[in-house]
């Protein structure tokens, strides 16, 4: 019980940010499937901390089945601890597609936008505890800035044993609502559009809200963070995390550094010079170069591309990150042979992706110019018609994007040391 236990599935963009973190603090770790789970991974080997990154917790359950999630459950109530971010948070969660290691449900929103905030957050530590928690560091800050990307919301339910490790506060400097930076806004602009326009921007309906949980399930302990503390470059967030989950395992597991080093998965140098995976980087170099070039992306930091309202940019941050992340990468004798074979229709699915990715990106483009004058032009069906075929609906995945990640997905979990000893 000296190994972090990493599920993989349904991970993608997050599952590379906790792999990193943990390599940044040289930390113990495996990573492990749903499908092994279900087969009693956690019960013959238990680790000394499950950890699930976020994603979409639904599809997390799927890959679990009935039986993971059970297994799940009696490796915490046994006295196992678990550990999950944003969509791994969600999962802990009691309600459909739920753990239930935790009573508390997931809040749904009242307004989609209230989904769409990114960046740092001041948040309160502690303040709602009736005594100090083991969980929170000696000397921490008590308002430190804390990443979201995306975030759900917890659903407090009362006369529950739950502990409010953090509530948000105030946004830091590099907060951000869908594809408006809050910083560069005038004072009273959101007071203007509320006037105006009758719709609720300001990020005033975070405030208070709890953002990480912590509390007892049998035996065992889990702690459930809306907030990713495996950011890279995010130092108070890095210094928590190491803390907690040095706390969780009773000191079995001990970072030997904090900081989670900056990340620049774009520009890192190509270690698997395969010529079909070097070309499946350049065609996505050029889609999310001609995005720039029109306004549709962004670089929001070191290492994911923002998008303007309404762009599948989540889904294209997932194929780019992972596909960035196979080139730079010693490739395994598994990974070789998995790419030998599944490359051919990769590449064929990817050039027909490309091609219909860049003719969607120009028509978003088109009507964006022309939304004023003739805004009809490029009805707001198409657009949709053009986004459901390459990408699937909204709030799920499909078409040709589910085909291209699902191979990248194993192709990344083939590459990635599957045990790491500190």
């Amino acid at each position: 019980m000296s190994s972090i236990y990493i599920l993989w599935d349904e991970s993608h963009l997050w599952g590379l940010l906790v792999w990193r973190a943990l390599e940044a603090m040289k930390l113990p770790y495996s990573i492990v499937r749903g499908e092994e789970i279900a087969q009693g991974l956690l019960s013959c080997n238990p680790p000394a901390l499950l950890l699930t990154p976020g994603g979409n917790a639904r599809l997390k359950a799927d890959a679990l089945g009935e039986k993971g999630i059970e297994e799940i459950r009696n490796y915490v109530a046994n006295g196992g601890k678990y550990l999950g971010f944003c969509g791994g948070a969600g999962l802990g969660l009691t309600g459909k597609n739920g753990l239930g290691l935790c009573p508390w449900e997931r809040a749904k929103f009242t307004n989609r936008m209230q989904h769409f905030v990114s960046g740092h957050l001041h948040s309160s530590i502690g303040a709602d505890l009736s005594h100090a928690s083991d969980l929170i560091p000696n000397n921490f800050s008590s308002t430190p800035a804390l990443p979201v990307w995306w975030p759900a919301r917890f659903s407090p339910q009362e006369n529950t044993d739950v502990e409010i490790l953090a509530s948000y506060a105030t946004p830091d400097t590099d907060f951000w609502i869908a594809d408006l930076p809050l910083n560069t806004l005038p004072p009273g602009t959101f007071n203007e559009w509320e006037s105006l326009y009758d719709i609720k921007l300001r990020p005033e309906f975070l405030k208070g809200q709890p953002c990480i949980l912590a509390g007892n399930y049998g035996k065992g302990r889990y702690v459930l963070s809306y907030t990713h503390l495996e950011t890279p470059n995010s130092p108070e967030a890095n210094t928590w995390l190491a803390h907690i989950i040095n706390t969780l395992t009773e000191g079995a597991v001990t970072a030997h550094q904090t900081l989670v080093t900056d990340w620049h998965p774009a520009t890192e140098s190509p270690l698997w010079t395969d010529e079909k995976l070097l070309e499946a980087k350049g065609i996505f170099d050029d889609i999310v170069t001609i995005g720039k070039n029109h306004c549709l992306f962004f670089a929001r930091n070191s290492w994911l591309i923002g998008w303007r309202a309404g762009i599948p940019g989540a889904n294209l941050n997932n194929l780019y990150n992972g596909l960035c992340s196979a080139v730079s990468m010693q490739p395994t004798p598994q990974a070789e042979a998995f790419w030998a074979e599944h490359s051919d229709k990769f590449m064929h699915d990817l050039n027909l992706f490309y091609e219909g990715v860049k003719g969607y990106l120009l028509a978003e483009r088109l009507a964006m110019t022309l939304s004023k004058t003739f805004p009809e032009t490029v009805s707001t069906e198409s657009l949709r018609n053009q986004r459901a075929a390459l990408f699937g609906p909204p709030m799920a995945s499909g078409g040709v994007y589910l085909e291209l990640l699902n191979t990248l997905d194993k192709l990344m979990y083939l590459l990635l040391p599957h045990t790491h000893r500190s």
